[in-house]
């Protein structure tokens, strides 16, 4: 007996709501007949799919297995319909998701070849990793930004390209720097704004003061790029930045570089999985950055 693909659809339906009721009313079907097509599955499955705890209903271990699968299966229906649809259009979306904290001169840079495309349609989408992810996996993105590359298994397939590395220096107002630009003697000096601990560049710079040993006054930790910008124009402290992420306030002499943080760097990536129907425009995209053709990811 075959899999019936209706019942696995209602499924899929409410266990994205987690509400019988509320899925049954955006359905137009009786709460009664959605019931009986989930039960059918979980006759043919052998597994109960739902457990209910007061009125939310919650995903049994199989229930989330079979949610893996149904995820992959409609969205690869989704992929082919709008793949196969581009036939006769006279515009094709690219979705492109970036990491929330991620600079937006990188992501700017990464998009530039596309902006007066008129044959092409540019969704851009922000947010976690985890979110951006599960939008490529879903087929929801045909690729995603980041400074953090994703572990990739066999449930997770990630595909990494490397697309730039960023040396990282500290860098301040000019009135807070003078004439200064030793980093030893910056660091002792002023209060620094740094990223997260966690990420590549904070791991970096505190093996860096360790071998310095120096003591950093902390002004702030934050984990976006735009805020950090913000904060270090304001003039009271110096930033642990890519010259990217300030790279018009480097231009008009609004912040100064000191001196670039030895063997501290960012690295890019944009993350794609594997795809019957890849979008080819990414491909180009990502080939274009790789060779450092566009000036603000070299």
């Amino acid at each position: 007996m075959e899999l019936n693909y209706n019942h696995l659809r209602y499924f899929w339906e409410v266990a994205h709501d987690g509400h019988l009721t509320r899925t049954a009313a955006r359905l137009n079907v009786s709460q009664s007949a959605l019931s009986v097509q989930i039960r059918k599955l979980e006759d043919r499955l052998g597994h109960p799919l739902f457990e209910r705890r007061g009125r939310q209903l919650h995903l049994t271990e199989a229930g989330r297995i079979a949610l893996d699968h149904a995820d992959a299966i409609f969205a690869t229906g989704k992929d082919l319909l709008g793949t196969l649809r581009q036939t006769g259009t006279s515009r094709q979306a690219v979705r492109i998701g970036a990491l929330a904290t991620l600079s937006r001169n990188f992501q700017i840079g990464f998009v530039q070849p596309l902006v007066d495309r008129p044959d092409l349609e540019l969704v851009l989408r922000s947010g976690s990793a985890a979110e951006l992810l599960r939008g490529l996996q879903a087929m929801a993105l045909d690729v995603v930004l980041t400074n953090q590359p994703p572990d990739s298994d066999a449930l997770a397939p990630f595909i990494v390209h490397k697309l730039s590395e960023q040396h990282v220096g500290l860098v301040g107002a000019p009135a807070l720097l003078g004439e200064t630009r030793s980093i030893l003697a910056l660091l002792t000096l002023h209060p620094v704004i740094l990223p997260s601990i966690g990420s590549s560049v904070r791991t970096g710079f505190d093996a860096l003061v360790d071998r310095l040993r120096v003591r950093v006054q902390i002004a702030a930790e934050v984990d976006d790029v735009a805020m950090m910008r913000l904060l270090v124009r304001e003039g009271v402290a110096l930033a642990v930045l890519p010259p990217i992420a300030v790279r018009d306030e480097l231009a008009t002499g609004a912040l100064i570089e000191a001196e670039e943080l030895p063997g501290i760097v960012e690295a890019f990536f944009a993350v794609t999985v594997s795809r019957r129907f890849p979008n080819p425009i990414v491909r180009t995209l990502i080939d274009t950055a790789r060779q450092g053709d566009n000036p603000s990811v070299a």
